[in-house]
């Protein structure tokens, strides 16, 4: 045997392991009265195309006693005027203090204002399917602490399935999905789905006890953690989905580059390690086709296969998307270089016309 083959085996029976088995959050209990209630915090920036649809499935998921709140940052769109014609309360996020992750603080705005036992934030590009909201509640009654739903991706357009090895390596990254983790993460949650129940959220000092981090959900659930209290994350297929970056490679390309290079970093070392051998597995056929072509279609074979079986409990990306996931892979490379070297070299992003700082500044003193 090779140390080819054996590099690659190594990697690839490396994502097995990385992502054995993605829980879903467990069908609503029947209930024999009304639950707790429940408010529903969306902050929203430029949102007015992909909010209507978020707004349409939730208005039959909430009950009499929940409310909607949508936080408007600042946006240059018709986002405030959709929401509140949809019955949302809408509250405009007032100028972020200095340092501020801004979207940290539309939650923050939001959450200051929710009156529900349940706080559960979406963002504004997500759906629920139905009864998504009842599974949600469930899942964290559960559960308890935070509970986090990474949403379903829903693809549409050939260049969204670009986003596709994005997907699959944050879920690795989490820890969460390997044999015996039953969803429960080593490192992070997922931003796009948090639910938590008010009193946990204001126990662990919530999103302002997070302000000033580039990744707010990661910093946010080692808060639950330091305070005892669990964290759950789940698969989002059948409760909530999302479609991600639909304008084209330019603003997949601005999103990833935000916060992966600083994801990657902020996970433990071992599991980095996992994720770059499982990476480097896929790139394999292309290193031994030239010593045996019949031994690079074998590997590009199993790995062909093992993405399919990820991306297909991840989102609606489908076969070929598997077949040809070079395209996927030279996408996550780029973009993933991109996103160290303004991570690592400057310092500062870019996010919907914004400039942030990857790592956090103490505020200003007197």
């Amino acid at each position: 045997m090779t140390l080819d083959l054996i590099a690659f085996l190594g990697g690839w029976v490396a994502g097995w392991w990385l992502l054995w088995h993605v829980p879903l959050p467990p069908p609503a209990a029947p209930r024999d009265g009304p639950r707790r209630s429940v408010s529903v915090i969306v902050p929203a920036r430029d949102e007015a195309v992909m909010l209507p649809h978020l707004l349409s499935s939730l208005r039959s998921e909430l009950a009499a006693a929940d409310e909607l709140i949508v936080v408007d940052d600042h946006s240059s769109d018709a986002t405030p005027s959709i929401a509140r014609n949809a019955g949302a309360t809408v509250l405009a996020a007032p100028d972020p203090p200095e340092g501020w992750n801004p979207k940290s603080w539309a939650c923050h705005t939001g959450a200051g204002q929710a009156s529900g036992r349940l706080l559960v934030f979406l963002d504004a590009d997500t759906r629920l399917a139905k009864g998504g909201l009842e599974r949600l509640v469930g899942a964290h009654l559960a559960s308890g602490g935070l509970y986090s739903v990474q949403p379903w991706h829903r693809v549409r357009r050939p260049v969204e399935r670009l986003a596709a090895l994005f997907n699959v390596v944050s879920m690795m990254g989490t820890g969460a999905f390997a044999p015996g983790r039953r969803g429960r993460p080593r490192t992070g949650a997922f931003g796009p789905c948090l639910v938590t129940s008010g009193r946990d959220y204001r126990a662990t000092g919530g999103f302002a006890s997070v302000g000033r981090e580039l990744l707010d959900d990661l910093s946010l659930a080692r808060r639950y953690r330091q305070s005892g209290l669990p964290v759950t994350i789940h698969g989002g297929r059948g409760t909530v989905e999302f479609r991600m970056y639909p304008q084209g490679f330019g603003q997949l390309a601005e999103g990833f580059t935000k916060n992966f290079a600083a994801a990657a970093l902020a996970v433990p070392w071992w599991t980095t390690a996992l994720v770059a051998l499982w990476v480097g597995a896929l790139c394999a056929p292309a290193v031994v086709v030239g010593s045996s072509p019949a031994l690079a279609a074998a590997c590009y074979g199993a790995a062909a296969a093992q993405v399919l079986v990820h991306v297909r409990r991840l989102g609606s990306f489908g076969a070929l998307t598997a077949v040809l996931y070079p395209l996927a892979l030279a996408a996550f490379l780029a973009v993933f270089a991109r996103s160290l070297a303004a991570t690592l070299i400057r310092g500062r992003v870019r996010w919907k016309g914004r400039e942030l700082a990857t790592r956090p500044r103490p505020p200003r003193g007197p």
